[in-house]
């Protein structure tokens, strides 16, 4: 059954309204399986061949090869698949870092900056390699070659032209290696700033800020041994068939250990509800693996009323038999029981139901499943981390698990699943606006010189200092920043009002297309390539969602000699800004990145021994006190937390909406058009609606409509979507970022973490003229 709508283009260079032919199909029952590995040798075959192909999958997550440079899911701790340790969209992300189309100096004489912007994501990033620096002069419109060595000269004359550190802004995307993101926090304050916004400020900040508040540390506590273990797992805004692939076969060994899976969702994923694993035979037969046992279709940002629902009931349970909270875990390890117990006395439960969107029944249902086990895991994304509440939710489920004694136990515990394969590596080099005190002595005694202590700039706020013109030099280790930051015309504009922009990058995309008056793309080696310095081949390391640090061999040749690695980009930058006044350190980085590692080991805790410990097989697991039941709060317990629900009151003609990827995605970075698992082909310029909600709205399936936002009464406009009837509560609806990136407020961030609200966003529909 296939639907096709053809609409006519109209492109914009922020965000082009281009539509692409959508045509509809009936949402997949099963995640993965031969489809997925179609798929994947597709793409694959189709950038770079079968031997280059093969060689670059033989390696991948391999414990002599090298890390994926997708998610920061955990490879597994004892023997490794030599099938394929990697998802379809490890397979995917790899196709696009090792791709053999490439981009010289030639190409972009060819191409405007304007044309190429007229361009949508996808069309970008298949443009290919970035393969020799191209410097865009002011004034110019199109980018050029310049040397590497004219390269550091134009950014060190920029640099040098601030009139205070802070004038410049160093962001970080989350494939940044530890040696790479190391250097460039250590480059920066060397500088003199803390100008270090990165990816995380968007994405698991909140989970940070949530986790140490709570627990005293801001990482989560399982480790993949602990999925086998568990009794129950409860996974609550996120899509692991599409964001996290790997996972699926984690939870499906859960299930074989008579585990309970919950889901906690919006939209039904296909990932959650059924797996067909493809390295074996009854995956390759299409024998299917079911994993959700429970789906709750929560109302979009329901989850801390569901979950205070559910606290609630077990309350109930509590005081009748006395033996479902682990008293002697809550009177030893927490602090403000009482006062918890007091404030869920006092909830409406009908307030609750109405704002989760879960009938009592269910609720009750779960409750009686979680009343008797202890062994619990919590695993969350993006889901919970973007609302306004995101830091109270995610206390929420602390909560729960704190009533339970289900932390610091075996197949229990808290699991952010981390959304890039080296975010939380990048965070525990220093890659941090608001770096402690204690690292900040740290990097003196290793160094001898003072640093400073001033917070930086996180991403909202340098985009502010951008539009404000406090800021005349950005420069971006990898990512997409103008496709992954909210509001995105305001932030175009704010990045226009720069002296320079400077994009370290594999591939092209929109970041490098809408610039400060001059811009330079600086390419790099992805983790797939060879990093030779010195006639040896290096390594650099990562570190997974789960504290586990390793080694990352790239095994491929690199398709051009004029590109650098991270490391090295970041060391030669250093020698250039600092001239005769770079320490001897530099000269050493440039040498061997052992060099590097020696003082990571003797600056970072958990770091001993680096160079030793992570080239034995599969590296080693960073402290984690969590683990251990020891709680580095103020109180040294574990603090219960008291929080309200968030209500959102929606005029008649308003409705919230969240974004959300394809599964042809990984952050920004479009594999295809094609989201598969939901039956979308073909299109990305979708809204995903209930049918109550169209048919109240007057809207018909495939109608195309106008998206509105007015936050703040400033009028936010995205064009030309499709709707689509999905299974959605009523007034959610869903659409794909970076496309709505446009409607997300830049003054509309969560508490505390100050992490943008992209999964609420209010909006209202109007058909497009």
């Amino acid at each position: 059954m296939e639907d096709k709508i053809e609409i006519p283009n109209l492109p914009d260079p922020e965000n082009p309204e281009k539509l692409t032919g959508l045509r509809l199909m009936l949402p997949k029952n099963v995640a993965a399986g031969i489809p997925a590995i179609l798929s994947s040798a597709t793409h694959m075959l189709r950038e770079m061949g079968p031997v280059r192909a093969f060689r670059a999958l033989n390696s991948l997550n391999q414990k002599d090869g090298y890390d994926c440079p997708g998610c920061a899911w955990p490879d597994p701790d004892d023997e490794r698949s030599k099938l394929g340790e990697y998802c379809e969209n490890g397979a995917k992300a790899i196709a696009e870092e090792a791709t053999t189309n490439k981009l010289t100096a030639d190409f972009f004489s060819s191409h405007s900056v304007n044309e190429l912007s007229m361009l949508n994501d996808y069309e970008i990033g298949k443009k290919g390699r970035v393969a020799q620096p191209v410097y865009l002069e002011k004034g110019a419109t199109h980018y050029k070659e310049v040397s590497w060595d004219n390269a550091f000269s134009i950014i060190s004359d920029n640099l040098k032209q601030c009139s205070t550190p802070d004038e410049a802004v160093f962001y970080t995307s989350g494939r940044t290696s530890n040696e790479a993101a190391f250097l460039y926090q250590l480059f920066v304050r060397e500088f003199g700033t803390n100008n270090l916004p990165d990816c995380s400020n968007m994405c698991h900040e909140s989970s940070g800020v949530a986790l140490t508040e709570s627990l005293g540390f801001g990482k989560g506590s399982v480790t993949l041994d602990d999925f086998y273990k568990a009794e129950v797992i409860i996974i609550l805004g996120q899509n692991p068939g599409t964001n996290h692939p790997r996972m699926l076969t984690a939870l499906q060994k859960a299930k074989e250990n008579n585990c309970i899976i919950i889901s906690v969702n919006p939209l039904p994923e296909t990932g959650l509800i059924a797996f067909n694993d493809p390295q074996t035979i009854k995956g390759m037969l299409g024998i299917k693996a079911r994993l959700t046992d429970h789906f709750l279709q929560v109302k979009i940002n329901g989850d801390m009323a569901l979950l205070q629902a559910l606290e609630k009931l077990l309350l109930e349970e509590e005081n009748n038999n006395g033996d479902v909270f682990d008293k002697t875990f809550i009177n030893e390890h927490t602090k403000g029981y009482n006062a918890f117990i007091d404030h869920l006395e006092n909830l409406e439960m009908d307030k609750l139901v109405d704002a989760c969107g879960i009938s009592l029944e269910e609720i009750k249902n779960i409750a009686s499943i979680l009343k008797n086990k202890s062994k619990i895991i919590a695993c969350w994304a993006m889901g919970l981390t973007q609302h306004k509440n995101a830091v109270n939710t995610i206390r929420e489920i602390v909560n729960l698990l704190l009533l339970k004694g289900s932390i610091g136990k075996p197949g229990a515990g808290t699991c952010p699943v981390r959304g890039h394969s080296n975010v939380q590596g990048d965070r525990t080099m220093g890659i941090y606006e608001k770096p402690s005190l204690a690292f900040i002595n740290a990097l003196e005694r290793t160094y001898s010189k003072k640093f400073p202590e001033k917070p930086g700039y996180d991403t909202v706020e340098c985009i502010h200092a951008m539009q404000q013109e406090k800021v005349k030099v950005f420069i971006a280790m990898g990512g997409n920043f103008l496709s992954a930051t909210p509001d995105t015309e305001y932030t175009a504009q704010a990045l226009r009002k720069c002296k320079l922009t400077v994009h370290i990058s594999t591939k092209l995309n929109r970041s490098h297309l809408i610039t400060g008056e001059a811009a330079l793309i600086l390419p790099t080696l992805g983790r797939s390539d060879q990093d030779i310095v010195n006639n040896e081949q290096q390594f650099v390391t990562t570190e997974n969602s789960m504290g586990v640090v390793q080694m990352s061999k790239g095994s491929l040749s690199p398709v051009s000699d004029d590109m650098l690695s991270e490391p090295v980009i970041v060391g030669k930058l250093a020698q250039s800004v600092f001239g005769k006044n770079a320490g001897s350190h530099w000269k050493n980085y440039l040498n061997h990145y052992d060099s590097i590692r020696d003082d990571i080991a003797v600056t970072i805790p958990g770091f001993e021994n680096y160079n030793a410990r992570v080239r034995k097989p599969g590296g080693f697991y960073l402290p984690n006190v969590t683990r251990e039941k020891v709680f580095t709060t103020t109180s040294g317990k574990a603090d219960f937390n008291i929080a309200r629900i968030y209500e959102v009151n929606l005029k008649t003609d308003e409705f919230m909406m969240m974004t959300i990827r394809s599964h042809d995605q990984f952050n920004t970075t479009i594999y295809g058009l094609n989201d598969r698992y939901r039956g979308v082909i073909n299109e990305r310029r979708v809204i995903f609606m209930n049918e109550k909600d169209m048919l109240n709205a007057g809207l018909l399936k495939s109608d195309v409509v106008d998206l509105f936002n007015y936050h703040e009464n400033i009028e936010r406009v995205a064009r030309k979507f499709i709707v689509i009837p999905y299974s959605i509560p009523e007034k959610c609806t869903a659409t794909y970022f970076p496309e709505t990136n446009v409607l997300v407020p830049i003054n509309s961030t969560a508490d505390k973490s100050n992490t943008p609200t992209s999964k609420l966003v209010v909006i209202k529909i109007r058909k497009s003229a």
